[in-house]
């Protein structure tokens, strides 16, 4: 006798149709399919800007599963309780997600598949956010990678399969239950007016992720590798923001940078060692979850970095230490809610480095304003920086923000667009930060621009002293 029961797919972080495993293997099997977001005990920590960017895109996939025929159904609570409470309500027998790697997510997940087992459902995670399991990628010693040249090179030649298509429709069930309004939740309060300024520049959904990956296909993968560092050129993809979200799956991205790299796309390989990059973090947190709380090198934990939140940290955030690259970036992540990579690298050195302040004070920050945050990349790249992470940085590089604004900013572009003290006539850009910015701030176009917080060459000695003392 055929199952007609209906499957419940719990998105979190995967609001596409094109490469869904989940939403993918649910349409195969003709039951009805009720798609289900959850504004749940995760998704309540998240900061102000993920969690802005959090419900554009849920908004967005609600649409494109209306354009098809289903629907996202929308509740608010604590997980377990929500899914078992909706698949009572619709009589599902199945409950399917997307896995997860990071230790919030999979505390939440282990409880929820313990609770649904128990009360009788086929509770299943599929996977579909990153290609390689961590548990399927070893060493020869059979250990998981703790350096990221080893793991791409364990990875580069394997088969991941082609990206799935996208269901052209998906069963709806006899009547929908009702949905919560995205609207009342206030998932974006949080970011207050800076929410107006972000909607500018956010490129959300499926649709416009596609769309980013065309236009990099068509004008940059080439040039990618050599041009990426200079943050005022259009050589990125722009796609961790849609890959956060999981708008695009990381397969598409491998097989489309492949492809151009058969074609002689000079970047192409470049490209996808990027994306594996996000892979090793995924690796790590997995393996090493500590990795998120605490330093990586558990030998660092003693290490002096300051934990004060003071008024140089303060300046930090505002973009007013007076070193123009390192400000540029902090006010770039007001204005846009992403930060350019090798502007991040500055900003972070600058951070932990030539202030000496700890790195969590910089991954909590960045976790509050980053629209393309990312738990395992973020905490990844700062320990990087830092030092005491894996393939770390080495505690000695100690990155100079004025010379790699003469070698990667050398026409001062970059920082013309986000800083607007002494400039004429102001960018677009650079004012915007003001519109973004809180209020109790009380900064102004209009005011001088700041001395640095910290003498460059004074702060790279002090820090080198202390970390050799370590």
């Amino acid at each position: 006798m055929t199952d007609t029961r209906p499957i419940l797919i719990w998105l979190r972080r995967d609001f596409r149709l094109i490469d869904h495993p989940a939403l993918h293997a649910a349409a195969q099997t003709g039951r009805p399919v009720v798609p289900v977001f959850i504004l749940d005990e995760v998704a309540e920590g998240f900061g102000a800007a993920p969690k802005w960017r959090l419900a554009r895109a849920v908004a967005a996939f609600q649409e494109t599963l209306r354009g098809i025929g289903s629907d996202l159904i929308l509740r608010r609570g604590k997980a377990q309780d929500v899914l078992q409470s909706l698949a009572q309500e619709i009589g599902a027998a199945d409950i399917w997600w997307t896995r997860a790697y990071d230790p919030d997510a999979v505390a939440r997940d282990t409880g929820v598949k313990a609770t649904l087992t128990e009360a009788g459902y086929g509770a299943r995670s599929i996977a579909g956010h990153i290609m390689f399991e961590p548990w399927d990628v070893e060493t020869q010693q059979g250990s998981f990678f703790k350096v990221y040249s080893a793991f791409w090179r364990a990875v580069k030649d394997r088969d991941v399969g082609a990206a799935l298509p996208a269901p052209k429709e998906l069963t709806a069930p006899e009547a929908w239950p009702a949905s919560e309004d995205l609207a009342v939740w206030g998932m974006e309060e949080a970011m207050d007016r800076g929410g107006a300024v972000l909607a500018r520049y956010a490129h959300v959904g499926e649709a416009a992720a596609l769309k980013r990956l065309d236009r990099f296909l068509n004008e940059a993968v080439d040039g990618y590798k050599a041009e990426r560092d200079f943050p005022s050129l259009p050589a990125t993809s722009g796609l961790s923001e849609n890959l956060a979200w999981g708008e695009i799956s990381p397969r598409l991205l491998w097989s489309a940078g492949w492809r151009a790299h058969e074609t002689g796309a000079k970047g192409a390989e470049h490209f996808v060692k990027e994306v594996v990059w996000r892979e090793f973090a995924y690796h790590l947190v997995y393996h090493t979850p500590h990795i998120t709380t605490s330093a990586w090198r558990p030998e660092w934990d003693g290490f002096g970095w300051d934990r004060t939140e003071d008024v140089v940290v303060l300046a930090w955030k505002q973009g007013r230490t007076g070193v123009p690259f390192v400000d540029a970036a902090m006010r770039e992540i007001y204005v846009t809610g992403i930060m350019h990579n090798r502007a991040r690298m500055i900003a972070a050195s600058f951070l932990t480095k030539n202030m000496l302040k700890h790195w969590q004070i910089g991954m909590k920050w960045f976790e509050e304003c980053l629209i393309d945050w990312d738990p395992a990349a973020n905490a990844m790249g700062w320990q990087w920086v830092a030092g005491c992470g894996p393939d770390a940085s080495p505690y000695f590089r100690v990155f100079n923000p004025e010379l790699q604004a003469k070698k990667f900013d050398g026409d001062g572009l970059y920082q013309d667009r986000f800083i607007a003290e002494g400039r004429l006539l102001p960018s677009e850009d650079a004012l915007a930060f003001y519109d973004a910015c809180p209020r109790s701030w009380g900064l102004s176009a209009q005011d001088l621009y700041p001395d640095p917080v910290v003498e460059i060459s004074e702060g790279r000695k002090l820090a080198l002293a202390a970390y050799e003392n370590r």
